[in-house]
Protein backbone atom coordinates (compact mmCIF):
# COMPACT_ATOMS: atom_id res chain seq x y z
CA UNK A 1 0.00 0.00 0.00
CA UNK A 2 1.41 3.55 -0.91
CA UNK A 3 1.06 6.03 1.38
CA UNK A 4 1.25 9.69 0.28
CA UNK A 5 2.16 12.97 1.89
CA UNK A 6 1.91 16.88 0.36
CA UNK A 7 4.94 18.84 1.25
CA UNK A 8 4.63 22.94 0.67
CA UNK A 9 8.12 22.86 1.18
CA UNK A 10 10.98 19.84 0.65
CA UNK A 11 14.55 19.54 0.03
CA UNK A 12 15.16 17.45 -3.73
CA UNK A 13 18.11 17.54 -5.32
CA UNK A 14 20.38 20.19 -3.49
CA UNK A 15 17.53 23.28 -2.76
CA UNK A 16 14.02 23.57 -1.81
CA UNK A 17 11.21 22.47 -4.23
CA UNK A 18 7.53 23.30 -3.28
CA UNK A 19 4.16 22.05 -3.39
CA UNK A 20 6.06 18.66 -3.28
CA UNK A 21 3.75 15.15 -3.51
CA UNK A 22 5.90 12.27 -1.81
CA UNK A 23 4.61 8.83 -1.97
CA UNK A 24 5.87 5.83 -0.15
CA UNK A 25 5.85 2.24 -0.66
CA UNK A 26 4.90 -1.08 1.18
CA UNK A 27 8.41 -1.11 1.51
CA UNK A 28 8.98 2.25 3.74
CA UNK A 29 11.45 3.68 0.50
CA UNK A 30 10.18 6.92 -1.50
CA UNK A 31 8.21 5.46 -4.49
CA UNK A 32 7.30 8.93 -6.42
CA UNK A 33 8.09 12.31 -6.28
CA UNK A 34 6.44 15.07 -7.52
CA UNK A 35 7.12 18.81 -7.29
CA UNK A 36 4.52 21.47 -8.36
CA UNK A 37 1.82 19.42 -7.58
CA UNK A 38 -1.87 20.98 -7.80
CA UNK A 39 -4.52 21.13 -5.53
CA UNK A 40 -6.48 18.20 -7.05
CA UNK A 41 -3.49 16.15 -7.01
CA UNK A 42 -2.90 16.14 -3.82
CA UNK A 43 -6.18 15.65 -2.36
CA UNK A 44 -6.16 13.11 0.19
CA UNK A 45 -2.44 13.24 0.62
CA UNK A 46 -1.36 13.83 4.43
CA UNK A 47 -0.40 17.94 4.60
CA UNK A 48 2.95 17.83 6.56
CA UNK A 49 2.90 21.08 8.43
CA UNK A 50 6.37 22.51 8.17
CA UNK A 51 9.75 22.41 5.48
CA UNK A 52 10.78 18.96 4.82
CA UNK A 53 14.40 17.44 5.36
CA UNK A 54 15.46 14.25 4.37
CA UNK A 55 16.80 12.55 8.01
CA UNK A 56 20.53 12.62 8.44
CA UNK A 57 23.05 9.65 9.07
CA UNK A 58 25.11 9.61 12.54
CA UNK A 59 27.92 8.29 11.13
CA UNK A 60 29.82 7.44 14.06
CA UNK A 61 28.41 6.47 17.89
CA UNK A 62 29.76 5.14 21.06
CA UNK A 63 26.35 5.13 22.71
CA UNK A 64 27.68 4.13 26.28
CA UNK A 65 29.54 7.36 26.25
CA UNK A 66 26.77 8.92 26.39
CA UNK A 67 26.95 7.75 30.46
CA UNK A 68 29.84 10.18 30.47
CA UNK A 69 28.83 13.52 28.34
CA UNK A 70 29.44 16.37 31.10
CA UNK A 71 31.50 14.27 33.51
CA UNK A 72 34.75 15.05 32.43
CA UNK A 73 34.99 18.88 31.96
CA UNK A 74 36.98 19.33 35.09
CA UNK A 75 41.01 19.56 35.11
CA UNK A 76 43.43 17.71 36.46
CA UNK A 77 45.78 18.51 39.52
CA UNK A 78 48.60 20.78 38.97
CA UNK A 79 51.30 19.81 36.53
CA UNK A 80 49.39 17.26 34.83
CA UNK A 81 48.17 17.22 31.29
CA UNK A 82 44.94 17.08 30.57
CA UNK A 83 44.40 15.51 27.14
CA UNK A 84 42.99 12.95 24.91
CA UNK A 85 44.51 10.36 27.09
CA UNK A 86 43.82 11.11 29.90
CA UNK A 87 40.08 11.21 28.68
CA UNK A 88 40.05 8.27 28.16
CA UNK A 89 41.12 6.65 31.24
CA UNK A 90 38.28 8.21 32.76
CA UNK A 91 35.90 7.07 29.99
CA UNK A 92 37.53 3.38 30.95
CA UNK A 93 36.03 3.73 34.16
CA UNK A 94 32.47 3.76 32.54
CA UNK A 95 33.54 1.19 30.04
CA UNK A 96 34.39 -1.16 32.64
CA UNK A 97 31.42 -1.86 34.14
CA UNK A 98 28.41 -1.18 31.88
CA UNK A 99 26.09 -4.05 31.98
CA UNK A 100 24.02 -5.18 28.85
CA UNK A 101 20.86 -3.79 30.52
CA UNK A 102 22.75 -0.25 31.59
CA UNK A 103 24.02 -0.59 27.87
CA UNK A 104 20.34 -0.85 27.21
CA UNK A 105 19.13 2.07 28.83
CA UNK A 106 21.92 4.06 28.19
CA UNK A 107 21.28 3.47 24.04
CA UNK A 108 17.91 3.70 24.14
CA UNK A 109 17.56 7.32 25.83
CA UNK A 110 20.45 8.32 23.33
CA UNK A 111 18.81 7.28 20.27
CA UNK A 112 15.48 9.01 21.68
CA UNK A 113 17.75 12.44 21.94
CA UNK A 114 19.38 11.09 18.49
CA UNK A 115 15.78 11.17 16.60
CA UNK A 116 15.18 14.89 18.56
CA UNK A 117 18.34 16.07 16.83
CA UNK A 118 17.18 15.01 13.27
CA UNK A 119 19.53 11.71 12.98
CA UNK A 120 17.05 8.58 11.69
CA UNK A 121 20.08 5.76 11.31
CA UNK A 122 22.95 5.73 13.59
CA UNK A 123 26.19 4.03 13.08
CA UNK A 124 27.42 2.41 16.15
CA UNK A 125 31.17 1.66 16.10
CA UNK A 126 30.80 -1.20 19.05
CA UNK A 127 33.58 -2.58 20.84
CA UNK A 128 32.12 -3.32 24.59
CA UNK A 129 32.20 -6.93 23.18
CA UNK A 130 32.79 -9.49 26.93
CA UNK A 131 30.91 -9.28 29.78
CA UNK A 132 31.76 -6.66 32.51
CA UNK A 133 32.34 -9.07 35.18
CA UNK A 134 34.34 -12.28 35.38
CA UNK A 135 30.77 -14.35 36.01
CA UNK A 136 30.51 -15.36 32.12
CA UNK A 137 28.15 -14.06 29.44
CA UNK A 138 28.02 -13.86 25.32
CA UNK A 139 29.10 -11.15 23.32
CA UNK A 140 25.64 -11.46 22.00
CA UNK A 141 24.21 -9.69 24.80
CA UNK A 142 25.76 -6.43 24.65
CA UNK A 143 25.34 -6.45 20.71
CA UNK A 144 21.77 -7.23 20.91
CA UNK A 145 20.77 -4.52 23.77
CA UNK A 146 22.14 -2.00 21.40
CA UNK A 147 19.74 -3.62 18.60
CA UNK A 148 16.98 -3.63 21.54
CA UNK A 149 17.83 0.55 22.37
CA UNK A 150 17.31 1.28 18.72
CA UNK A 151 14.17 -0.82 17.89
CA UNK A 152 12.26 0.67 20.94
CA UNK A 153 12.52 4.12 20.03
CA UNK A 154 12.41 3.75 16.02
CA UNK A 155 16.33 4.52 15.43
CA UNK A 156 17.65 3.06 12.72
CA UNK A 157 20.80 0.92 13.51
CA UNK A 158 23.67 0.44 11.64
CA UNK A 159 25.89 -2.16 14.16
CA UNK A 160 29.84 -2.17 13.55
CA UNK A 161 31.52 -4.83 15.80
CA UNK A 162 35.41 -3.65 16.31
CA UNK A 163 38.51 -5.31 15.67
CA UNK A 164 40.05 -4.66 19.14
CA UNK A 165 43.25 -7.18 19.74
CA UNK A 166 45.84 -4.81 21.50
CA UNK A 167 46.54 -2.00 23.64
CA UNK A 168 49.30 -0.40 21.13
CA UNK A 169 51.75 -0.31 17.92
CA UNK A 170 54.34 -3.47 19.47
CA UNK A 171 52.07 -4.52 22.18
CA UNK A 172 51.05 -8.28 22.40
CA UNK A 173 47.98 -7.80 23.53
CA UNK A 174 45.17 -5.84 25.92
CA UNK A 175 45.66 -4.24 29.08
CA UNK A 176 43.51 -5.36 31.66
CA UNK A 177 41.61 -2.56 31.77
CA UNK A 178 40.94 -2.87 27.73
CA UNK A 179 39.73 -6.57 28.50
CA UNK A 180 36.17 -6.21 27.65
CA UNK A 181 37.20 -5.15 23.90
CA UNK A 182 38.84 -8.26 22.78
CA UNK A 183 37.73 -9.80 19.59
CA UNK A 184 39.49 -11.54 16.80
CA UNK A 185 38.73 -11.57 13.15
CA UNK A 186 37.13 -15.38 13.74
CA UNK A 187 34.82 -13.61 16.89
CA UNK A 188 33.76 -10.74 14.96
CA UNK A 189 32.99 -12.61 11.77
CA UNK A 190 30.78 -15.40 13.77
CA UNK A 191 29.00 -12.32 15.80
CA UNK A 192 28.06 -10.74 12.43
CA UNK A 193 26.48 -13.66 11.72
CA UNK A 194 24.67 -14.63 15.33
CA UNK A 195 23.14 -10.63 15.11
CA UNK A 196 22.12 -11.26 11.23
CA UNK A 197 20.16 -14.42 12.30
CA UNK A 198 18.74 -12.43 15.42
CA UNK A 199 17.66 -9.72 13.51
CA UNK A 200 16.58 -11.13 10.05
CA UNK A 201 12.82 -9.77 10.65
CA UNK A 202 14.15 -6.21 11.72
CA UNK A 203 14.53 -3.89 8.58
CA UNK A 204 15.50 -1.19 10.60
CA UNK A 205 18.78 -2.91 11.25
CA UNK A 206 21.49 -3.68 9.13
CA UNK A 207 25.72 -4.77 10.15
CA UNK A 208 29.12 -3.14 8.80
CA UNK A 209 32.54 -4.02 10.86
CA UNK A 210 35.25 -1.73 12.11
CA UNK A 211 38.28 -2.06 13.30
CA UNK A 212 39.34 0.22 16.30
CA UNK A 213 42.58 1.74 15.26
CA UNK A 214 46.03 0.81 13.85
CA UNK A 215 47.17 0.87 16.71
CA UNK A 216 45.04 -1.65 18.27
CA UNK A 217 45.51 -4.67 15.53
CA UNK A 218 48.32 -6.17 13.31
CA UNK A 219 48.23 -6.29 9.79
CA UNK A 220 47.34 -9.89 8.91
CA UNK A 221 44.42 -9.61 11.16
CA UNK A 222 43.40 -6.25 9.80
CA UNK A 223 43.78 -8.12 6.31
CA UNK A 224 41.81 -11.06 7.02
CA UNK A 225 38.61 -9.07 8.21
CA UNK A 226 38.83 -6.13 5.57
CA UNK A 227 38.75 -9.19 2.72
CA UNK A 228 35.96 -10.66 4.41
CA UNK A 229 33.63 -7.57 4.85
CA UNK A 230 35.03 -6.49 1.42
CA UNK A 231 33.08 -10.08 0.24
CA UNK A 232 30.10 -9.43 2.04
CA UNK A 233 29.78 -5.82 0.60
CA UNK A 234 29.79 -4.17 4.43
CA UNK A 235 30.64 -1.18 5.28
CA UNK A 236 34.00 -0.93 7.17
CA UNK A 237 35.27 1.75 9.67
CA UNK A 238 38.23 2.77 11.46
CA UNK A 239 39.64 5.78 14.07
CA UNK A 240 42.60 6.82 12.39
CA UNK A 241 44.87 9.90 12.60
CA UNK A 242 43.14 11.88 15.43
CA UNK A 243 45.44 12.43 18.07
CA UNK A 244 49.37 13.67 17.23
CA UNK A 245 50.67 10.81 19.32
CA UNK A 246 49.21 8.41 17.31
CA UNK A 247 50.98 10.00 14.22
CA UNK A 248 54.25 10.43 15.89
CA UNK A 249 54.16 6.33 17.40
CA UNK A 250 52.77 5.03 13.95
CA UNK A 251 56.04 7.02 12.20
CA UNK A 252 58.23 5.33 15.15
CA UNK A 253 56.88 1.71 14.43
CA UNK A 254 55.96 1.70 10.95
CA UNK A 255 58.35 4.83 9.26
CA UNK A 256 55.02 6.13 7.22
CA UNK A 257 52.33 8.56 8.76
CA UNK A 258 48.69 6.76 9.83
CA UNK A 259 46.86 7.36 6.59
CA UNK A 260 49.77 6.80 4.29
CA UNK A 261 50.41 2.73 6.02
CA UNK A 262 46.58 2.09 5.70
CA UNK A 263 46.84 3.32 2.09
CA UNK A 264 49.97 1.31 1.23
CA UNK A 265 48.43 -1.48 3.41
CA UNK A 266 45.09 -2.38 3.05
CA UNK A 267 42.40 -2.83 0.15
CA UNK A 268 40.59 0.57 0.95
CA UNK A 269 37.75 1.58 -1.25
CA UNK A 270 34.25 3.29 -1.54
CA UNK A 271 33.41 0.75 1.64
CA UNK A 272 35.60 2.17 3.53
CA UNK A 273 34.67 4.84 6.44
CA UNK A 274 38.44 6.89 7.97
CA UNK A 275 37.14 8.25 11.06
CA UNK A 276 38.53 11.43 12.41
CA UNK A 277 41.45 12.10 10.07
CA UNK A 278 42.18 15.03 11.79
CA UNK A 279 46.16 14.86 11.38
CA UNK A 280 45.91 14.20 7.47
CA UNK A 281 48.56 16.22 5.29
CA UNK A 282 46.92 17.34 2.20
CA UNK A 283 48.26 14.71 0.08
CA UNK A 284 46.85 12.32 2.30
CA UNK A 285 43.63 13.38 2.25
CA UNK A 286 43.96 13.71 -1.64
CA UNK A 287 45.06 10.31 -2.04
CA UNK A 288 41.67 9.10 0.03
CA UNK A 289 39.34 11.00 -1.90
CA UNK A 290 41.04 8.79 -4.97
CA UNK A 291 40.45 5.58 -2.96
CA UNK A 292 36.81 6.13 -2.84
CA UNK A 293 36.80 5.56 1.05
CA UNK A 294 34.88 8.52 2.89
CA UNK A 295 36.22 10.37 5.74
CA UNK A 296 34.15 10.79 9.45
CA UNK A 297 34.13 13.83 11.00
CA UNK A 298 33.29 14.21 14.42
CA UNK A 299 33.17 18.26 15.21
CA UNK A 300 31.82 18.30 18.47
CA UNK A 301 33.93 15.40 20.19
CA UNK A 302 37.28 16.41 18.68
CA UNK A 303 36.57 19.95 19.62
CA UNK A 304 35.95 18.46 23.27
CA UNK A 305 38.91 15.89 23.51
CA UNK A 306 40.80 19.24 21.66
CA UNK A 307 41.98 16.83 19.21
CA UNK A 308 42.94 19.69 16.71
CA UNK A 309 40.69 20.82 12.99
CA UNK A 310 40.41 18.62 10.19
CA UNK A 311 41.51 20.23 7.10
CA UNK A 312 38.16 20.29 5.33
CA UNK A 313 39.33 23.02 2.39
CA UNK A 314 42.16 20.35 1.27
CA UNK A 315 39.68 17.45 1.47
CA UNK A 316 36.64 19.14 -0.18
CA UNK A 317 38.92 20.58 -3.24
CA UNK A 318 40.18 16.78 -3.80
CA UNK A 319 36.27 16.13 -4.45
CA UNK A 320 36.51 13.72 -0.94
CA UNK A 321 33.36 12.16 0.06
CA UNK A 322 32.59 12.67 4.05
CA UNK A 323 29.84 12.20 6.89
CA UNK A 324 29.51 13.60 10.24
CA UNK A 325 29.09 11.77 13.72
CA UNK A 326 28.29 12.91 17.09
CA UNK A 327 30.85 9.90 18.86
CA UNK A 328 31.23 10.60 22.41
CA UNK A 329 27.67 13.02 22.02
CA UNK A 330 28.46 15.93 23.99
CA UNK A 331 26.25 17.38 21.28
CA UNK A 332 23.17 15.15 19.97
CA UNK A 333 22.09 17.19 16.93
CA UNK A 334 23.53 17.50 13.69
CA UNK A 335 22.71 21.09 13.46
CA UNK A 336 25.21 22.10 16.04
CA UNK A 337 27.91 19.46 14.50
CA UNK A 338 27.72 20.90 10.95
CA UNK A 339 27.67 24.86 12.38
CA UNK A 340 31.10 23.42 14.30
CA UNK A 341 32.50 22.25 11.65
CA UNK A 342 32.22 25.39 9.44
CA UNK A 343 32.97 27.95 12.45
CA UNK A 344 36.12 25.79 13.09
CA UNK A 345 37.48 26.51 9.68
CA UNK A 346 36.55 30.03 9.91
CA UNK A 347 38.74 30.70 13.29
CA UNK A 348 41.70 28.52 12.09
CA UNK A 349 41.21 30.10 8.31
CA UNK A 350 39.85 33.94 9.60
CA UNK A 351 37.10 34.14 6.76
CA UNK A 352 33.99 33.23 6.33
CA UNK A 353 31.91 30.53 4.25
CA UNK A 354 34.42 28.44 4.00
CA UNK A 355 32.56 25.13 2.99
CA UNK A 356 30.49 27.21 0.30
CA UNK A 357 30.59 27.26 -3.49
CA UNK A 358 31.03 30.22 -5.28
CA UNK A 359 27.68 32.19 -5.08
CA UNK A 360 26.41 29.26 -2.79
CA UNK A 361 25.44 28.26 0.62
CA UNK A 362 27.69 26.99 3.56
CA UNK A 363 24.40 25.23 4.80
CA UNK A 364 23.53 23.43 1.81
CA UNK A 365 27.08 22.58 0.87
CA UNK A 366 27.67 21.21 4.21
CA UNK A 367 24.14 19.33 4.72
CA UNK A 368 24.35 17.52 1.20
CA UNK A 369 27.82 16.48 2.06
CA UNK A 370 26.61 15.14 5.19
CA UNK A 371 23.72 13.22 3.33
CA UNK A 372 25.91 11.93 0.90
CA UNK A 373 28.73 10.27 2.92
CA UNK A 374 25.97 9.01 5.33
CA UNK A 375 24.91 6.45 2.70
CA UNK A 376 28.73 5.41 2.49
CA UNK A 377 29.04 5.17 6.03
CA UNK A 378 25.62 3.03 7.02
CA UNK A 379 25.90 1.16 3.73
CA UNK A 380 21.97 1.95 2.88
CA UNK A 381 20.50 4.02 0.65
CA UNK A 382 19.65 7.20 2.93
CA UNK A 383 20.20 10.68 3.35
CA UNK A 384 18.15 11.71 0.67
CA UNK A 385 14.79 12.69 -0.58
CA UNK A 386 14.89 10.29 -4.09
CA UNK A 387 13.01 6.94 -5.20
CA UNK A 388 14.53 4.10 -3.90
CA UNK A 389 15.92 5.63 -0.70
CA UNK A 390 14.24 4.53 2.60
CA UNK A 391 11.79 7.59 3.58
CA UNK A 392 13.31 9.17 6.44
CA UNK A 393 12.30 13.09 6.98
CA UNK A 394 11.88 15.29 9.68
CA UNK A 395 9.81 18.16 9.77
CA UNK A 396 10.56 21.89 10.30
CA UNK A 397 8.83 23.76 12.85
CA UNK A 398 8.91 27.45 10.87
CA UNK A 399 7.58 29.01 14.07
CA UNK A 400 10.59 28.11 16.05
CA UNK A 401 12.76 31.14 17.03
CA UNK A 402 15.59 30.30 14.95
CA UNK A 403 13.12 30.15 11.70
CA UNK A 404 10.39 32.58 12.67
CA UNK A 405 10.00 35.24 9.89
CA UNK A 406 13.08 33.91 7.58
CA UNK A 407 12.66 33.32 4.24
CA UNK A 408 11.64 30.21 2.69
CA UNK A 409 14.83 30.10 0.63
CA UNK A 410 17.06 30.70 3.29
CA UNK A 411 15.22 28.27 6.01
CA UNK A 412 18.62 25.58 5.77
CA UNK A 413 21.10 28.60 6.23
CA UNK A 414 19.25 29.58 9.34
CA UNK A 415 18.75 25.78 10.94
CA UNK A 416 22.49 26.08 10.93
CA UNK A 417 23.35 28.92 11.68
CA UNK A 418 20.52 30.73 13.71
CA UNK A 419 20.93 29.76 17.64
CA UNK A 420 19.02 28.41 19.46
CA UNK A 421 18.42 24.59 17.99
CA UNK A 422 15.34 24.12 16.56
CA UNK A 423 14.16 20.65 17.03
CA UNK A 424 11.93 19.22 14.34
CA UNK A 425 8.11 18.85 15.05
CA UNK A 426 8.27 15.72 13.51
CA UNK A 427 10.53 12.65 12.57
CA UNK A 428 9.70 9.75 10.29
CA UNK A 429 12.07 6.77 9.27
CA UNK A 430 10.79 4.29 6.89
CA UNK A 431 7.89 6.51 6.00
CA UNK A 432 6.46 5.82 9.92
CA UNK A 433 6.19 8.53 12.13
CA UNK A 434 8.96 7.93 15.05
CA UNK A 435 8.42 11.71 17.36
CA UNK A 436 5.75 14.19 17.67
CA UNK A 437 7.43 16.91 19.13
CA UNK A 438 8.25 15.06 22.09
CA UNK A 439 6.30 12.14 22.28
CA UNK A 440 8.04 8.66 20.84
CA UNK A 441 5.79 7.25 18.17
CA UNK A 442 7.10 3.50 17.69
CA UNK A 443 4.64 1.33 16.20
CA UNK A 444 3.25 -0.69 19.24
CA UNK A 445 5.41 1.62 21.83
CA UNK A 446 4.19 1.88 25.33
CA UNK A 447 2.54 5.04 26.63
CA UNK A 448 5.08 7.43 28.54
CA UNK A 449 7.87 5.68 26.74
CA UNK A 450 10.09 8.59 26.47
CA UNK A 451 9.37 9.79 29.99
CA UNK A 452 10.13 5.33 30.62
CA UNK A 453 13.89 5.97 28.62
CA UNK A 454 14.77 8.92 30.91
CA UNK A 455 13.38 6.88 34.39
CA UNK A 456 16.01 3.93 33.10
CA UNK A 457 18.63 6.75 31.95
CA UNK A 458 18.80 8.23 35.29
CA UNK A 459 18.27 5.14 37.19
CA UNK A 460 21.50 4.02 35.27
CA UNK A 461 23.61 6.87 35.93
CA UNK A 462 22.93 6.81 39.41
CA UNK A 463 24.24 2.98 39.35
CA UNK A 464 27.11 4.01 37.70
CA UNK A 465 27.75 7.28 39.77
CA UNK A 466 26.09 7.30 42.48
Amino acid sequence: MTERFYAAQAWLDGRWAHDVLLSVGADGCWSGLQPNASAAQAQGATRLAGPVLPGLVNAHSHAFQRAIAGLTERAGVAGSSDDFWSWRDRMYSAARRITPSQMEHIAAWLYAELLAGGYTQVCEFHYLHQPADAAGGDPLDMSLALVRAAERVGMGLTLLPTLYMRSGFGASGLREDQRRFASSPDTLVRLVGEVQAACRDLPGVNLGLAIHSLRAAGLPAMTELATWAGAQQLPVHIHIAEQTQEVQDCLAHTGQRPIEWLLNNLPVNAQWNLVHATHACPAELQAVAQSGAAIVICPSTEANLGDGVFDFPSYAAAGGNWSIGSDSHVTRNWQQELCLLEYSQRLTLRRRNVAAQPGGSSATALFDGAMAGGRAASGLPLGSISVGHRADFVILDAQSPALLGVPGAQTLDALVFSSPHTAPAQVYQGGQLRLDGARLCRHGAEPGLREQLAQDFARTMGELWG
